[in-house]
């Protein structure tokens, strides 16, 4: 059963994109069927445009001198709102995800606004290929999972050693403030984004 897909128009500033969205009652009657077949099927929380990442859309369009003429990196990217909106400023862009699902949604949409700077690829974050780099790496509403936090952390350092400026959104979960405290000796800036006008999202600038 495949996704069927929703091509809605997103407004971040001046910035009106056309997304391909998965349509949530399939993105519910593919998961229950999935997870008849294989009961470890997790939910696939790609599917959806969630604050973090509008926060983070939010913010490049505020502040557009962070990624101008650069290379960014979008690592689990899901629909990849982020990515789209950096490709309006940076000089290139990668957006990522550990599935190939999300990606292939993200590429039709790329293909639809017919932007051409913009590539769509396969990352895991457990496993990234070692030259992989970027001046600046993009990152929403990653740090949900504990069990995940060391491999993310040690991602982070990688980048951050190598130069690579980090913009991090998420929400304010009790679980993510470990993650924000091991990384506070790197945070620059820090601002408070509302996208829904009630559930505050928080945006770290990181830096070595």
């Amino acid at each position: 059963m495949e996704l069927s897909l929703n091509l809605n128009t997103i407004e971040i500033g001046s910035i009106k994109i056309d997304m391909y969205v998965p349509d949530p009652e399939s993105v519910s009657q593919k998961y229950a069927i999935e997870k008849i077949r294989f009961p470890e099927t997790p939910f696939p929380f790609w599917a959806k445009i969630w604050p973090s990442s509008m926060a983070l859309a939010e913010y490049l369009t505020g502040n557009p001198d962070v990624i101008k003429g650069k290379r960014v990196l979008e690592l689990a990217g899901g629909l990849g709102l982020p990515s789209i909106v950096a490709s309006h400023y940076a000089e290139k862009v990668c957006c990522s995800d550990y599935l190939e699902e999300a990606v292939d949604v993200v590429r039709k949409t790329v293909l639809y606004n017919r932007i051409d700077n913009i590539d769509c690829a396969v990352y895991n974050w457990n496993n990234l290929p070692q030259d992989l780099s970027a001046d600046v790496l993009l990152l929403s509403d990653v740090n949900y999972e504990p069990d995940v936090f060391d491999q993310l952390i040690m991602v982070c350092e990688k980048f951050l050693f190598s130069g690579t400026t980090i913009i991090l959104t998420t929400p304010g979960r009790i679980v993510a403030k470990e993650f924000i405290y091991r990384l506070d000796k790197w945070v620059k800036e820090k601002f408070e984004i509302a996208p829904d006008s009630e559930n505050p999202v928080y945006v770290f600038l990181l830096r070595e």
